[in-house]
């Protein structure tokens, strides 16, 4: 039998259909990387098409890789000569031949997005560009989309007229560029951007690669911008044989500069296109794909298509609401729990999906009271942590002596006695003279005098003795060798220390160096031919995705736009309300910017199709929302889904009557959204802490009366295992101690026919509106170091959610600039003394403004 008989019916005329401009539409699942290495290994077998005149390519690494090995399995002899690779490392292969006809050298650096910044605040600084309506970040922005549109320094400069704003952005956008080329470096965006560049301005070069590629296939196309959609247009452009594959519908990165006009007007670009659908699932049950249908079907700028298999209709998805968002991520992690106990799950085929990173942390904060091991996924990326940035950085000096920002970095690192003075005349002195940074370093006794001069020329000495062994060592030689000359041991030992002292635990950089060394020894044992460019290389143009381990018995948290192209058994949808997901900008633009709900749209769909066997949707009515607390109506997302696939067994909703009485969340300044509203019991199931006559059950029918019958109020919820469990997970995350241990045989009544969260039966109907008001919610009770609610109120609750103490004193104040692991540099703009920890609001210079209690938010002084 033939490899080509596995295929369906369509998959196989996608196969098949070789010549001229193809579209194929791949739905969700539905094979898409089969079809394309089936296509490969057609071309070559059956047609005949040598492998060197063949490239795919797509956007990361982790695609490109796993391409790569299933063309290698296909196809056998010979397919290390077919391209297969991303956008971005393929114009980095052209650049490294053809970048001198751009004026730069071909061992040119690939500046990340930290790197980008620097540079350009340094501009925006030297020459007063930022103002109280333009910011950093916007300049960053703007200059980021001109070149995903081909609009080059000169061209915006041109196109600012009298427009004051355009015309601060256009000086930063020319000084930007002079100092990239000055530092021979190039960021993302160029890489692109100068490949179409050095395409229209040099023909040899573009009939070159056009006569190479005759057959081209582009995978995620509808994720492509305009630079990318010009590059593939330019290759393609002799041949036409030009095959993309991409389903509009999962379309999701236009903040990025996607366009999806590109996937939508192929048959106007190409008309003579052949257009196949592939919209059999083989991923997920037929409940979920109808979900994601009915879901889609409610946008207007899309190709009509409907996912469907022959898998069965599975489980409904669950739909469970919640009135705060504690309860909605206590019932994640519960749920989590009990599943794994029983059997039902593996922690890594199960992922929690949410539209910010900020809805992470009360997850993240349950899983480590459940004992939950779990990833996150887009946090700190590891080569951007200070010891790999550093490392890195004498690796880019050593490879290329143009680079100002990483010489600038590690001239005194460790410490040489070099300060900020004598950076400036280097500075000034390479400015004179119309040399690059380092060179300027050799004449140093020139401009400088003392002591210094000595000490510049040790550190001159030290990269050329670098250089030298370069070429007689192996990479992973090398950077031992820098390891030990430097005496970078007792510097990360001085790091750590530092750490220590600001009640940092980030001890492991020893660790993260050991890393980093592991993959200097990997790059060089896959690379055909490693080199130092190469290795700087593949660390720059790595992604977040690409360091998802496969396999890894954790639960995944992240972003619906991280979870791209990922699947898994169980996934859990958080936050499905309006002004989460769709979010508040999305909402208030709907009449401006209509598109903008359409990708908030998509983003649900990609969310939903993520799922193999088991989905759950929840929301929270109750959640912090740019500082306060807000009621937030289900998410229109929801409506959109068919009552008959949708199972509400899980919700939590209370009747309005359980909150009468109590103090109000406005009014406590220590309640925040991390407040734990339920804790482990021992039975992995939860008990609802609550005031008076609250309790955590919930209901549609039921009466006062009905509730004051029950046996279970608050009298039942003051001892048992719930708080002997609650004792025991604290203690290991050395919060408070209890003395509820000896009271562990006592057990706690349950409702017959209801579950820990409810009644079992339809939840209170609010679907598609606000709740309605509510008295004020009482304040969750937790267990402290006894059992009277005095004694385990305020005065016991410092960090408990993280295990974590309140800080005896705060080496900021308010004024001071800081940093934040996730949000970066910012301002602080209020510090608040709570009992439980401070409250520090700070204004990010990216992220905008957060509010966050101290001893989780390791805010470090700068």
């Amino acid at each position: 039998m033939s490899i080509y008989d596995t295929l369906n019916v369509e998959q196989k005329k996608a196969v098949l259909q070789t010549e001229g401009p193809v579209l194929i539409l791949a739905g969700a699942g539905s094979g898409k990387t089969r079809v394309l290495t089936h296509r490969v290994a057609y071309l070559i077998d059956e047609c005949g098409v040598n492998p060197w005149n063949i490239m795919a390519i797509t956007f990361t690494n982790k695609a490109a890789g796993e391409m790569r090995e299933r063309v290698d399995k296909i196809v056998g002899f010979g397919s290390e000569s077919i391209w297969v690779t991303t956008f971005h490392s393929t114009c980095v292969r052209i650049l490294r031949r053809y970048a001198d006809r751009l004026g730069y050298s071909n061992n040119f650096t690939i500046y990340d997005s930290d790197d980008s910044k620097s540079v350009l605040k340094n501009i925006v600084k030297q020459y007063n560009l930022e103002t109280r309506d333009l910011k950093l970040r916007q300049i960053q922005n703007t200059i980021s989309k001109c070149k995903d549109n081909l609009v080059t320094a000169n061209s915006y400069t041109l196109s600012s007229g009298n427009d004051f704003q355009k015309q601060k952005i256009a000086k930063a956008y020319q000084e930007y560029q002079i100092s990239l080329k000055k530092n021979n470096a190039m960021d993302f965006d160029d890489l692109i951007m100068n490949t179409v560049i050095l395409f229209r301005e040099n023909k040899d070069v573009l009939e070159n690669y056009q006569e190479r590629f005759k057959y081209i296939m582009v995978d995620e196309y509808q994720d492509t911008n305009n630079a990318q959609f010009e590059l593939i247009r330019l290759l393609a452009d002799r041949y036409k044989n030009l095959c993309v594959v991409g389903d509009d519908d999962q379309s999701i990165y236009r903040f990025r500069g996607a366009n999806i006009r590109n996937i939508l007007d192929f048959e106007k670009n190409y008309p003579d296109a052949t257009v196949i659908k592939l919209e059999q699932n083989y991923r997920s049950t037929q409940n979920i794909l109808d979900a994601a249908n009915t879901v889609i079907k409610h946008n207007r700028s899309r190709k009509e298509k409907a996912l469907w298999t022959d898998e069965g209709e599975g489980s409904k998805v669950r739909f469970c609401e919640f009135e705060q968002a504690p309860e909605e991520a206590n019932f994640i992690a519960d749920d989590i729990s009990n599943k794994k106990r029983q059997g039902k799950l593996s922690y890594s085929e199960t992922a929690v999906l949410y539209r910010t990173n900020a809805q992470s942390r009360l997850i993240e904060e349950r899983f480590v009271m459940y004992g939950i091991p779990y990833n996150v996924v887009g946090g700190t990326n590891f080569y951007a942590r200070r010891e790999i940035k550093d490392l890195l950085a004498y690796l880019k000096t050593i490879d290329n002596g143009s680079d100002e920002l990483a010489v600038r970095r590690i001239i005194n690192i460790p410490k040489r006695g070099i300060g900020a003075t004598t950076l400036n005349k280097i500075a000034d002195y390479a400015g004179t003279h119309d040399m690059n940074f380092y060179d300027a370093i050799a004449h140093a006794n020139e401009f400088i005098t003392g002591k210094t001069v000595d000490k510049l020329h040790d550190f001159d000495l030290m990269i050329k003795a670098f250089r030298a062994k370069q070429k007689m060592m192996s990479l992973e030689e090398l950077i031992h060798d820098v390891i030990d000359v430097t005496d970078f041991e007792e510097y990360l030992k001085s790091l750590e220390d530092d750490d220590e002292n600001n009640g940092s635990q980030d001890n492991d950089r020893r660790q993260n160096v050991q890393e980093l060394i592991g993959k200097v020894i990997s790059y060089e044992e896959k690379a055909d031919e490693p080199t130092l460019s190469g290795f700087l290389e593949d660390v720059a143009l790595v992604a977040d995705i690409d360091n998802v381990a496969e396999g890894d018995e954790r639960v995944l948290l992240m972003t619906l736009h991280s979870a791209k192209g990922l699947e898994f058994e169980h996934v859990y949808l958080a936050g499905l309300e309006e002004g989460t997901f769709p979010s508040y900008m999305t909402i208030n633009a709907e009449d401006s910017d209509p598109m903008a709900m359409e990708e908030e749209r998509r983003l649900a769909y990609v969310g939903i199709t993520r799922a193999k066997k088991e989905l759950t949707i929840s929301c929270a009515h109750r959640r912090m929302v740019r500082g306060s607390f807000e009621s937030l109506a289900v998410s229109r997302f929801v409506d959109e889904i068919p009552e008959r696939l949708l199972d509400r067994s899980g919700s939590s909703v209370m009747p309005s009557f359980l909150f009468e009485g109590g103090d109000t969340i406005e009014d406590d300044d220590d309640y925040d959204y991390d407040a734990d509203a339920y804790m482990p019991s021992s039975r992995g199931n939860n008990t609802r802490r609550t005031f008076g006559n609250s309790s955590g059950y919930s209901g549609s029918s039921y009466t006062r009366a009905d509730y004051a019958d029950r046996s279970y109020g608050h009298k039942n919820f003051s001892s048992g295992s719930a708080y002997n469990s609650a004792a025991n997970t604290s203690s290991r995350l050395g919060g408070f101690k209890s003395n509820a241990n000896d009271r562990s045989s006592e057990k706690i009544d349950h409702v017959p026919g209801s579950s820990i969260y409810g009644p079992v039966g339809k939840p209170k109907a609010t679907i598609g509106r606000k709740p309605a008001a509510r008295t004020p919610v009482s304040k969750p009770f937790i267990a402290g170091a006894a059992s009277s609610h005095k004694s385990a109120g305020k005065g016991s609750l410092n960090g408990i959610s993280k295990g974590l103490q309140k800080p005896s004193s705060l080496d900021y104040k308010e004024g001071d600039r800081v940093s934040h692991i996730k949000y970066g540099e910012g301002v602080v703009k209020s510090i608040e003394d709570g009992a439980r920890d401070y409250k520090v609001t700070v204004e990010f210079d990216d992220a905008g403004q957060k509010i966050m209690f101290a001893a989780f938010a390791k805010l470090k002084k700068l």
